[in-house]
């Protein structure tokens, strides 16, 4: 081996490059074990003393001391005298969220709300329905959304003149009216994408303002995504409304209670009145996004500091009915209760802000014009909403509920009347000039606050605002919600000013950020969204480990017993190998997942494939007579062509693996990648290096032990005479695949048919139709699926419900009404659910046209890739027809077993993975063999590949390659027979895919691809 110094050099370096790479773990991991124990320590003494939130919240407590200690060290110098705790934690080894739990986020920016707000809102009737047009189109089309906006207008008014809705004020100097369409089109596209440049660094300060370790924000290709991913993170509604504000902040003069009131009188005698002529009242009405919000959010408000507060029990309903009952009797209560509701529909479920004093009712003061259960404010906004009823009220006044409940129970929402001073209809005062914002405790008060500063013409305005404005109360209104309406007590200058109530300081702290970070210019809406809980990522390391060590174990005894003292030059660069892979990924700052554990595991496998090419060559040489050292030199020798064919394949597998997948895909693709470069080295040079030591040394290297040496040498199968008994026992499989199909069916994840899935472990075991029953009644006609997940008391639930609501609150709701399904069986609460998925239908449509485009690229590429190699088409579609065939045959058994197993057999994005990850070894298989073949027909016939005598040589060529064949299946079968049985339950699935296409791969290069060649050919076609 020539340059064996500067290989040696670079080994060396490498190793320690990996070692230091790997070293900030170890140090983060020492510096963590001291805040466990500091943790410890200091909630014994709270202990001994004696303090009551130890016996309360002990988790807590210790959590917060050991947050506490880590904050304190994260700018400690802690290693080598130059890196902090921060600079190691960004430097370790970066664990997936299926590792250690935290959150995924896939964001949308919706270009509907940017092609309205660079309209300015126009309310055209042809425009608003070309975007509603747009945006049912947009969920089962790739196409860009501006275009399908202008197509659906084009069909609306194909006279239509875009200039004359997008020439607003603010665009003045970008479109003329006299712009062409295409001029306009392209002037939104440009706005588009700086609103979602803007949106994505709006996102990227919050989140670095949020405090997570290692947060991950990332653009996709698909126009207006963004992927978010934060570790650790233990409060996904926190996070969905700090990702979903746009923190449109507003300051807002209001209406006084008293000038309303008599107007609300009207208002429900103007309802009473329509319900009589006909309208329906329908309270079965779906909740609006205003109720889902108020219920759902974990967002403040401020208390009232009205002078007079209503009196939860009085209401107008009560004064005017207030004799009738005093007089009634028991008998006729439920008459007067029906006739009272009719007379008051409205005051029977929104209680006016009035207080009783003598014998009269009185309006309290303040802009609180009434309070409405929760559950009710739909049906208070649909009453409010009709034409008839809204001309009761002012035309400059407007309605809007508090974003948190007002009462100790959190029942109750208040309803502020807001004044509409200007005639554009925007708020006096907007947060755009707000200059800075902090969300910390009030002096000498143990309640948090915001408070914010302006700049100079915002400090002006405030100014105005507030001095005009002396005895009254201006409202804090952000995304529609009120957040406090505090009470002018007199002009404030400076533009220094706070929001104050009963404020969480976590809640303080976001909306200080998200007033800080600045207003998203659209909404952004959680399109796909995964959360794991980290007693499931924990158990996911224990499981991915030990079938890491296991598979290891099992590879290192195998190739040692097989292989004898060469065997143990093999386990040498493997395990060379992955501590390479750790050391590399380390580097890369790559996210390590649980399929990215199985892609090392199964590289432990890929990666013995070298030595045993090489191995098997050397053996042939021995066996011709010649010396170990030259038998050596020979096997490197004619096993490299093998060897990088067949990587190559699987590299360019690995590639199409990350380009098209995402999340844990991506994952498993990484390692995958990563795993055949080292695997490379560490068989080619690092064995090499050894094998030269032992030389050196005059060591006797045996490639066998006497059981092994002669295993397949007599072997003489007629593979290519009995192709067609192949070809009918794959199609007996593909047709029982297809009844399969028709029967059962396959099991789609919610990757491939949009919906939310839910992993819950209960307090015992429950049959799946107890808890399906249980879930019927509050996801109505959204039918769960609920299946076994593991364990007899864990249970995996899917279910479309909500899918289609884009609201921010749909996520929470859907688990309120999870839990409360739940309940009716079991107590369970959120630390029930140790994981959630959702996918929306414009992200699943976006997976399936990926994963379909995925594997036809990689046809097409092998084809390419074994055309060009071998110089011969029928090679090409022999190996393309046998990766179709391997991919039939997989779906054919998830097909007839689907249902049948102990476990799930999803089609979602891991499955194409392992389709995927069989089609490369299947391909590296058919390589290996196929370049044995070109090798037996140049020796045999010079320049012609393929003639008369090409089966005898085929069947020469694939028995020669049977040891190398079988060796390389038998090591991968075990190392994934060890990932599917010690894996875990959510690889489950995957790793049974990979050990079905491992099988049928090594059935399909050696049965299938080699005799298709045959029977393509012209020459030799019976």
């Amino acid at each position: 081996m020539q340059n064996k110094g500067a290989i040696r050099f670079f080994a060396i370096a490498f190793a320690l490059a990996c070692i230091f790479e790997l070293s900030f773990t170890l140090v983060t991991n020492s510096v963590e074990k001291d805040a466990k124990e500091y943790a410890e320590t200091k909630f014994a003494a709270l202990s001994k003393a004696g303090n009551a939130a130890t016996q309360s919240n002990p988790d807590s407590v210790k959590s917060a001391y050991e947050r506490r200690y880590l904050d304190s060290m994260s700018t400690v110098e802690v290693y080598m005298g130059a890196y902090t705790y921060k600079e190691c934690k960004e430097n370790e080894i970066n664990l997936g969220l299926d590792l250690r739990g935290g959150m995924n986020v896939t964001l949308e920016i919706s270009q509907a709300d940017i092609i309205r707000s660079l309209s300015n809102n126009n309310t055209d009737a042809n425009f608003n329905k070309a975007i509603d047009n747009a945006t049912l189109r947009q969920k089962n089309s790739q196409a860009e959304f501006i275009n399908l906006f202008y197509e659906e207008y084009k069909k609306l008014d194909p006279n239509v003149h875009l200039a004359t809705i997008f020439s607003t004020l603010e665009l003045k100097d970008k479109i003329k009216y006299e712009s062409s369409n295409d001029e306009v089109l392209n002037l939104i596209r440009t706005e588009s994408k700086d609103a979602i440049d803007r949106s994505f660094n709006i996102l990227r300060t919050r989140i670095d303002k949020f405090g997570v370790t290692q947060p991950n924000i990332q653009k996709l290709d698909v126009s207006g995504r963004i992927l978010i991913e934060l570790p650790g993170v233990k409060e996904p509604e926190r996070v969905r409304k700090l990702l979903q504000g746009t923190a449109n902040l507003e300051f807002w003069e209001t209406f006084d209670n008293k000038d309303i009131q008599n107007k609300l009188v009207d208002a429900n005698t103007k309802i009473a009145a329509l319900l009589k002529g006909g309208l329906k009242d329908d309270k079965t009405e779906a909740v609006d996004t205003a109720a889902v919000k108020s219920d759902t959010t974990t967002a403040t408000t401020a208390v009232a500091t009205d002078t007079a507060k209503a009196d939860d029990g009085a209401s107008l309903n009560a004064s005017l009915n207030d004799k009738k009952k005093v007089e009634s009797t028991d008998t006729s209560k439920s008459a007067l209760a029906k006739k009272a509701k009719e007379e008051n529909p409205l005051f029977e479920i929104l209680q006016p802000a009035i207080y009783k004093q003598g014998n009269g009712y009185f309006a309290a003061e303040g802009p609180v014009v009434g309070s409405a259960l929760i559950k009710d404010t739909g049906r208070v906004n649909s009453y409010l909403r009709l034409p008839q009823v809204k001309s009761v009220f002012p035309r400059n006044m407007k309605l809007l509920w508090t974003v948190k409940a007002s009462d100790k129970d959190g029942k109750f929402l208040q309803l502020v009347a807001i004044k509409v001073s200007n005639r554009d209809g925007r708020a006096p005062l907007e947060g755009n000039v707000i200059t800075d914002a902090t969300g910390d405790f009030a002096q000498n008060s143990a309640k948090a606050e915001v408070s914010m500063t302006m700049n100079a013409e915002g400090a002006q305005v405030w100014k105005k605002l507030t001095g005009s404005n002396i005895g009254k109360s201006i409202a804090i209104v952000l995304d529609d919600y009120v957040y406090s309406y505090p009470t002018v007590n007199g002009e404030i200058a400076g533009g220094r000013s706070s929001i104050t109530g009963n404020f969480e300081i976590n809640e303080a702290k976001d909306l200080a950020n998200i007033l800080k970070a600045g207003k998203l210019p659209a909404r952004a809406r959680i399109v796909q969204e995964d959360v794991v809980g980290p007693t499931l990522g924990k158990e996911a390391i224990s499981s991915g480990l030990l079938s890491f060590v296991i598979a290891l174990l099992l590879v290192l005894v195998y190739m040692a017993i097989y292989y004898n003292k060469a065997g143990l030059v093999a386990n040498v660069a493997l395990i060379a190998n992955v501590f390479f892979i750790m050391g590399i990924l380390a580097s890369l700052k790559a996210v390590l997942t649980l399929p990215g554990i199985a892609g090392i595991v199964l590289t432990i496998g890929l990666s013995v494939d070298a030595n045993i090419l090489i191995f098997e060559r050397v053996r042939e040489e021995l066996r011709s007579g010649m010396g170990i050292k030259m038998a050596i030199r020979e096997g490197f020798k004619h096993a490299m062509s093998s060897i990088l064919d067949s990587n190559i394949t699987t590299l360019i597998l690995g590639i199409i693996l990350y380009v098209f997948g995402n999340g844990p895909v991506q994952g498993f693709a990484t390692t995958l990648i990563v795993g055949i470069i080292t695997s490379l080295f560490a068989a080619i040079f690092v064995s090499r290096l050894v094998f030269e030591w032992m030389m050196k040394k005059d060591q006797a290297i045996p490639f066998s032990i006497p059981a092994t040496e002669n295993l397949y040498r007599n072997v003489n199968i007629n593979f290519v005479g009995a192709r067609k008994k192949y070809y009918m026992f794959s199609a007996i499989i593909i047709v029982l695949g297809i009844v399969g199909l028709f029967k059962n069916g396959l099991n789609y994840g919610v990757d491939f048919k949009g919906g939310r899935t839910y992993i819950i472990r209960l307090d015992k075991a429950y049959t799946t139709d107890e808890i399906r029953n249980a879930l019927s009644v509050p996801f109505g006609n959204a039918a769960p699926e609920v299946k076994t997940f593991g364990k007899d008391n864990q249970v995996k639930v899917t279910t479309p419900y909500l899918i289609d609501d884009n609201s921010a609150e749909s996520d929470a709701k859907v688990e309120t009404a999870l839990l409360t399904g739940l309940n009716t069986i079991s107590k369970v609460d959120k630390s029930n659910i140790m994981s959630s998925s959702k996918v929306g239908e414009n992200i699943s449509d976006d997976i399936k046209q990926s994963s379909v485009w995925a594997i036809i690229i990689a046809c097409v590429l092998m084809f390419l890739f074994i055309f060009i190699r071998f110089q011969k088409w029928q090679f090409g579609l022999g190996a393309v027809v046998a990766l179709v065939h391997d991919v039939l045959i997989v779906l054919s058994v998830f097909a007839i077993f689907n249902g049948l197993l102990p476990f799930s057999l999803e089609i979602d994005q891991n499955f194409i993975a392992a389709i995927l990850t069989v089609m490369s070894y299947s391909m590296t298989d058919t390589v290996v063999v196929f370049d044995r073949i070109r090798e037996f027909l140049s020796n045999n016939e010079g320049k012609e590949l393929i003639g008369k005598d090409t089966p005898k040589i085929i069947n020469e060529a694939l028995n020669n390659t049977l040891s190398r064949t079988m060796n390389t299946s038998m090591t991968i079968f075990f190392v994934l027979l060890a990932i599917f049985i010690f894996g875990g339950e959510v690889i489950r699935g995957f790793s049974f895919a990979l050990l079905i296409g491992i099988v049928i791969g090594t059935y399909s290069s050696i049965c299938i691809a080699t005799p298709i060649v045959i029977d393509l050919d012209k020459k030799t076609k019976e």
